[in-house]
Parts: structure tokens; C-alpha cells; sequence
């Protein structure tokens, strides 16, 4: 490996870092330091989805209604997740989230908000820029 791509990797690697460490503190700040991926991107299509029935996100994930309950009372016991009767049949609930769960759904968003917002308290305007159009270029 070249030094030019060493140093790149270095370098790439260090925004990833920060990244996943802005990641851990919206972790943090909602008491959910230990969600897994898979519970994440539960959340992630919870919020995707209004009005969404146990049924219905049982077929998004491919997953049976059980494990989809299993699942969600974890978000419930966890207070990311609650069910809300619905109105015209009040043998269906739909699964909404609460302000925790909807953090932790956007979470990976919102950690890359933070780590732009420490490279831009970093940076002066003119570096800032010419970050922007060098990687406009990546494809």
C-alpha cells in the first residue's frame, strides 16, 4: 500500500471513529447503550412507517408476528416503543415510538450531524468548502 492511501486510510478511519463516537453518546443520552444493529433498524422502520401494525412490520422485516412481539415489548419495557389502539377496530394497535425511540431511530443520521458540526467549528469557511467539493467528486 502506497503511503498516499496508508495516510487516506488514517484519515478515514479517524472520521469513522468520531462518527461512531457521536454514535455512542445519542446511545447515551437515551439510556440504550446496548441496542443491536437488528433492534436499530427496527426502530429505523417503525419510524419509516405511520400507522404501522404488528402484522405489517412482521412482513416488512420477514419476521413472524411472534418474534415482532417479542421485539416490540422489548422496545416497550426499554420505553422506545408503545401501542396505540386503533381507532375504527380495537382489536389492532399500532406500533408507535416514543421521543427515545425516535433518537435512537435516527441516530446514525444525527451522528453524522454532529460529526459535520465538529468539522465545521474545526475548519475555517474556506477549508470547509474545499471539503465539500473534493468529496462531491467521490462516487
Amino acid at each position: 500500500m502506497t503511503a498516499r492511501v496508508e495516510h487516506l486510510f488514517e484519515v478515514i478511519d479517524r472520521l469513522v471513529a468520531i462518527k461512531n463516537e457521536c454514535s455512542r453518546e445519542i446511545a447515551a443520552e437515551c439510556g440504550l447503550n446496548n441496542l443491536t444493529a437488528k433492534q436499530i433498524a427496527y426502530l429505523k422502520v417503525i419510524d419509516e412507517h405511520h400507522d404501522l401494525t404488528f402484522s405489517r412490520l412482521a412482513e416488512i422485516t420477514s419476521n413472524s408476528k411472534p418474534t415482532v412481539t417479542e421485539m416490540i415489548d422489548r422496545f416497550v419495557r426499554m420505553e422506545c416503543a408503545y401501542r396505540q389502539k386503533c381507532p375504527g377496530d380495537g382489536r389492532m394497535a399500532y406500533i408507535r415510538l416514543t421521543e427515545k425511540g425516535r433518537m435512537m431511530a435516527n441516530a446514525e443520521r444525527d451522528a453524522l450531524y454532529r460529526m459535520i458540526e465538529r468539522m465545521v467549528r474545526t475548519l475555517d469557511e474556506r477549508d470547509v468548502d474545499l471539503l465539500i467539493e473534493i468529496l462531491r467528486k467521490v462516487r
